[in-house]
């Protein structure tokens, strides 16, 4: 279902998580719920993936991880200060200790000259402390962009385990 190198970082993640006792989260926006849709491919990643939240529309982000409405008006949907928001609201709102967030333009359209297509924010927090990323891929297609999230998600992950 996935490219080598993602089912690789995926097992990756799960196989390390569950060595150091950790469970994870995921909150999705453009990435539809690929990311969370990785680690579960993994098997025995029952024991690390505690949920996924696949939070589409600004009122998700609001109503399921907590995003204050305020902060995704003057910011907008796509921004940093938006992906930590929803990389924190995962963990508080579940019961894991890491979690990552994506929040982007995926394309074909929707993009603006401050916000263009393939743009895209990262969120991620855990033991190893908090941490956001942004990636400019272009524009190669929705889906390229959106299995480049996967991967950057997925390390960002690896990284918040501390691996």
């Amino acid at each position: 279902m996935f490219p080598d190198d993602i089912q690789t970082l995926a097992r990756q993640v799960i196989e390390t998580a569950a060595a150091r006792g950790l469970t994870l989260a995921t909150a999705e926006s453009c990435t539809g719920g690929l990311v969370a849709a990785a680690l579960t491919a993994v098997p025995g990643s029952s024991a690390v993936v505690e949920r996924g939240f696949v939070t589409y529309s600004n009122a998700a982000k609001t109503e399921l991880l907590g995003v204050p409405a305020d902060l995704i008006e003057t910011r907008g949907a796509v921004s940093e200060a938006v992906a930590r928001a929803m990389a924190e609201g995962a963990v508080t709102h579940s019961r894991a200790r890491v979690a990552v967030s994506v929040t982007g333009v995926a394309g074909p359209g929707g993009g603006s000259a401050d916000k263009p297509v393939g743009l895209v924010h990262f969120g991620a927090v855990g033991p190893a402390g908090a941490v956001h990323v942004a990636h400019r891929f272009g524009n190669p297609g929705r889906e390229e962009v959106r299995l480049a999230s996967v991967r950057v998600a997925l390390q960002l992950l690896l990284d918040r385990i501390g691996a």
